[in-house]
């Protein structure tokens, strides 16, 4: 009776062991697979995806059609003020500070501090209207060349603060590109 036992063990056993590939390929055939739907679709009530292609079709924006021969430039936010980024600026090839990027400024400012590292000297003067609008006046000065990721603008006027704690990079450097303000980067967009 024992080996009648022991037969019937390896058997069952054997048996199960045959049947372990037949299932996984089974299973292998009702296996769920993700697909992209694309960034134009929504869920139904049944939880079935429903492509919106014919909804979503979109006219060209004015990014779309920017040749290949212009690139989009990318600069790393090394931290933020109040939410504005932040970013190095370089300016004559040489001294890199940190700056905010200003899109409401019309113009670049850069502290006592800077234009001092600089060597710059005051050329002039202007009245600008700040955030509060109240009216100031600041000394200028001309810098030979701003850079920032490949980004360049030579003879700039830049407004020289003496009670600013850091520079703003404004609409004089980036006029001629769109701005996109990522989580980690600005991209500079060729007009």
């Amino acid at each position: 009776m024992k080996n009648a036992w022991k037969r019937w063990i390896k058997i069952s056993n054997l048996a199960v062991i045959t049947a372990i590939p037949t299932l996984i390929s089974l299973a292998d055939l009702h296996r769920a697979t993700a697909e992209d739907p694309g960034a134009c679709f929504m869920i139904n009530s049944a939880g079935r995806t429903v492509r919106l292609t014919q909804l979503c079709s979109r006219t060209k924006t004015p990014l779309d059609s920017v040749s290949s021969d212009k690139r989009i430039f990318r600069v790393p936010i090394k931290r933020r003020l109040g939410g504005t980024p932040i970013i190095d600026v370089t300016f004559n090839d040489k001294q890199t500070f940190e700056m905010i990027v200003d899109t409401g400024a019309s113009g670049t400012l850069i502290t006592l501090g800077m234009a001092s590292t600089l060597k710059l000297e005051p050329t002039g003067m202007m009245k600008a209207q700040i955030a509060d609008g109240s009216q100031v006046q600041f000394s200028t000065s001309k810098v030979n060349s701003i850079a920032v990721g490949g980004v360049v603008a030579n003879n700039i006027e830049v407004a020289i603060a003496p009670k600013a704690g850091i520079g703003l990079l404004g609409h004089d450097f980036f006029g001629n590109y769109n701005l996109t303000v990522l989580e980690q980067e600005v991209e500079f967009h060729p007009r």
